[in-house]
């Protein structure tokens, strides 16, 4: 089972042939109304070239990948060939990629991609993270070293964490793990304010604050929160700030959206994804702190089978995040950094915002169609005048059946409307006509 045998060498020979194919034609239309039936596992097994027969023919067509050009819904990720390639090596290697003992350079690879986003953030020298498997284990983890070490007005640790109304869902569960609560300020459908925030920090002790938690790109429109404001409010009142960058943080590259991110480097950690809108597989996101000797202290795992990793001068990215086990995720984003330089991340960047204004423009020139609001990121939500929210979810699922797109409804105000986020450099205006005229067909 685990010797290389000659079917095996023949499937990565088709393996790697696949690869070349679907990384040049990512607008492959998808199936995802197709549900085959799974081949069963058995006793005897059926070799490496029928079970990748099956992945490749049955199971991987019937799913809308993220880095299809008219992937709009949620999140998507558009991963560069050179991530990717990386990212398969990787599991060949089989990296362990918790301590400096056992992934030797990898951790410093690892290290020069968390430099290269403490940098976009505009953190001090020292500051410091790692990579975990999404925002949720990053913000999570962000608010266990907020927590660490402290003690709140009853003598326990404090246990109430501040988010703003446009807060991902994440940060609640992650509350909730903690067996915090939540007091949550300002509006979901705008920017949180200073003005949002003082009222419900006024009412609470702030030794029994967790955290504050505001975002920089919200999911649901893409807003930033007013974070020069509320990071003069955490600075006053001694309150750790974290900031959910995961969707919004790659948007600092581009220099006309950077003002909108002042205040982010006084936080105290911030969550940033690749996976999302920098390019690289999944799982990738990232969590970085200002001072992470704090991290260190809350997440270092203590035990005799790990004392010889723990070495005096040992930088083990374990030690920084609610895990032990980790795969080596910011290998692939250094990787890419460093086969295509930053320059290119920026302009990759750019054309995304360029795409979603394209969008709304073509939006606003519609008779059937209306923007909702201006968008400040990637996040363009609009409406059909005189549908319904049934409409919309219908409309939505045809399109996903028919391999046209994938684009969900959501809510804004109270209202069922449509959001698109463009996060893929390869989705041209192109695309974007084909998703508005579909939605404004007579059919529909």
């Amino acid at each position: 089972m685990h010797e290389l045998v000659r079917e095996d060498r023949d499937v990565l020979g088709d393996i790697a042939d696949w690869m070349r194919d679907r990384l040049s034609d990512r607008a492959a239309d998808p199936a995802p109304g197709i549900r085959p039936p799974v081949p069963a596992v058995t006793a005897e097994g059926v070799g490496t070239a029928a079970a990748w027969a099956s992945v490749r023919d049955a199971i991987l067509p019937t799913a809308f990948p993220t880095d299809h050009p008219r992937y709009l819904a949620f999140v998507g990720g558009a991963p560069t060939p050179a991530a990717v390639l990386v990212d398969a090596a990787l599991s060949a290697a089989a990296v362990y990629g918790g301590s400096e003992l056992e992934a030797g350079a990898v951790v410093a690879a690892e290290r020069a991609a968390v430099r290269w986003l403490s940098d976009l953030v505009g953190y001090p020298e020292g500051a410091h993270g790692t990579f975990v498997s999404g925002g949720s284990i990053a913000n999570l983890s962000a608010l266990v070293a907020a927590r660490h070490g402290r003690r709140g007005p009853s003598g326990r640790p404090p246990a109430v964490v501040v988010v703003g109304a446009s807060a991902h869902a994440s940060v609640r569960s992650a509350a909730a793990i903690m067996g915090c609560g939540v007091v949550v300020a300002g509006s979901a459908d705008a920017p949180l304010t200073a003005a949002d925030l003082e009222p419900a920090l006024e009412a609470l002790d702030p030794a029994d604050v967790v955290a504050v938690v505001a975002s920089a790109g919200a999911t649901n429109t893409g807003a930033v929160d007013a974070l020069d404001e509320i990071a003069a409010t955490c600075g006053r009142l001694g309150l750790w700030l974290h900031v959910d960058a995961a969707y919004g943080g790659a948007a600092m590259l581009a220099p006309a959206r950077r003002r909108l991110f002042v205040g982010i480097e006084l936080a105290d950690s911030v969550t940033i994804d690749p996976h999302k809108w920098l390019f690289t597989p999944f799982d990738c996101a990232a969590v970085i702190y200002r001072d992470p000797a704090v991290a260190r202290a809350a997440h270092r795992q203590s035990a005799h089978y790990l004392d010889a990793t723990a070495t005096e001068h040992a930088d083990n990215p374990a030690d920084y995040a609610v895990h032990l086990t980790r795969r080596a995720r910011g290998l692939p984003l250094w990787a890419s950094l460093v086969a295509n330089g930053t320059d290119a991340y920026v302009d990759a960047v750019e054309r995304c915002l360029e795409t979603a204004t394209y969008a709304a423009k073509r939006v606003e020139a519609s008779d059937e169609l209306e923007l909702v609001t201006e968008p400040q990121l990637s996040v363009v939500l609009l409406r059909r005048r005189g549908w319904r929210a049934e409409d919309y979810a219908r409309w939505s699922q045809r399109a996903w059946r028919s391999g046209t797109a994938l684009v969900t409804p959501t809510s804004f105000a109270g209202e069922t409307v449509l959001r698109l986020c463009f996060v893929n450099p390869v989705t041209s205006p192109e695309d974007v006509d084909l998703v508005l005229g579909a939605l404004t067909s007579p059919a529909d």
